[in-house]
């Protein structure tokens, strides 16, 4: 008996070391449920690694420096603006999956399958009710509103070089006044107190007035007022409130359209897992499971969206000029120089 419970031991034991494990990094508001995950670990006999790579400007910068010796098989979170940089670095090997025929053309980040797109969002700036509705000062209408006092000093901002959604609305600035004038609307904004910081967390969870912080007025996204209903106590989406805490300042020129992808990593010592995790995160359970956990819009077509979207308006978006987004990094360069090194 002894002996068979030993034996039986050493096999669970070499059951448990022969475990695959794929390890995924995505960017930091990364979120899925356990259960979703779980599932996948067993269909698949493999343990899922999470690595969190900061920002998603801060995760590709990662990727790049390790690109010779990879720190995993999968990454998500990286997006439009990003794929141009990640193509040339040469980190992904492209991978199309079959679940991304039922993602619309128009939202298809790249048709080899660098990028699988997971979701949609719209960056956008977002402002604190109460705190407006109590200073009696009035919203701004416009971006040139938004780069002279009082409104500046009122607004915070991450950072193009570093994140997603600050590049996305250094993007925006560019499309609206050309280089040249986005330059000096930034120059101005700061000079007149707009605060950059390093990602969208510090941003949002720490210096928006909503979440105890100095700074009505942040960029975010469309849906993060649906977000700040979502999270209150005893949320019912049967009964919803007239409107949210926050609310969106959709100026025009100010917003942007963020798709965020999937995609194997060259070098990927999973690769076959690696594919199959990119099948699952565009896969329909995944894609309905999206919207409430990252605030995003799922990009395959048909998937419900909670009643709390009502408060998620999607903007109008200004055409993108052409070539907008053929080398993001040479604007953000551009950006460095001449708006945090001027003088």
């Amino acid at each position: 008996m002894f002996k068979k419970a030993m034996l039986l031991g050493l096999l669970l034991a070499g059951m448990a070391q022969a475990q695959t494990t794929l390890t995924v990094i995505t960017h930091d508001s990364f979120d899925l449920n356990q259960k979703l995950i779980a599932q996948f670990e067993k269909a698949n006999n493999v343990r899922v690694r999470f690595v969190k790579g900061g920002d998603a400007g801060e995760l590709l910068n990662r990727l790049i420096l390790t690109r010779r010796a990879p720190i995993a098989d999968v990454v998500y979170g990286l997006d439009n603006t990003l794929l141009p940089r990640a193509r040339q670095a040469g980190i992904l090997e492209a991978y199309r999956s079959p679940n991304l025929a039922k993602v619309p053309a128009a939202q298809r980040l790249d048709e080899a399958g660098l990028l699988n797109t997971v979701d949609e969002g719209f960056v956008a700036l977002n402002y604190d009710r109460a705190w407006f509705q109590k200073s009696g000062l009035p919203l701004p209408k416009t971006l040139d509103d938004l780069k002279k006092p009082p409104y500046a000093r009122l607004t915070v901002v991450p950072s193009p070089a570093t994140s997603s959604p600050g590049l996305a609305f250094l993007l925006a600035t560019v499309n609206h006044y050309g280089e040249a004038g986005a330059w000096a609307w930034w120059r101005e904004a700061r000079a007149n107190g707009l605060k950059v910081t390093r990602g969208w967390s510090d941003a949002y969870e720490k210096d928006f007035s909503k979440n105890g912080g100095k700074y009505p007025i942040v960029l975010s996204y469309a849906s993060s007022p649906a977000a700040e209903v979502y999270y209150t106590d005893g949320y019912d989406p049967a009964k919803l409130p007239a409107q949210s805490p926050t609310g969106n300042l959709f100026l025009p020129g100010s917003t942007f359209r963020q798709l965020e992808g999937v995609g194997v990593l060259k070098g990927a010592k999973q690769p076959a897992l690696a594919r199959k995790f990119v099948d699952f995160m565009l896969s329909e359970p995944v894609q309905a499971d999206i919207p409430t956990r990252m605030w995003v819009y799922p990009a395959v077509s048909g998937i419900p969206l909670d009643p709390v979207f009502k408060f998620a308006q999607k903007p109008n978006l200004a055409p993108v000029k052409p070539d907008l987004l053929a080398n993001p990094q040479r604007l953000v360069d551009a950006w460095v120089n001449n708006v945090l090194r001027a003088r």
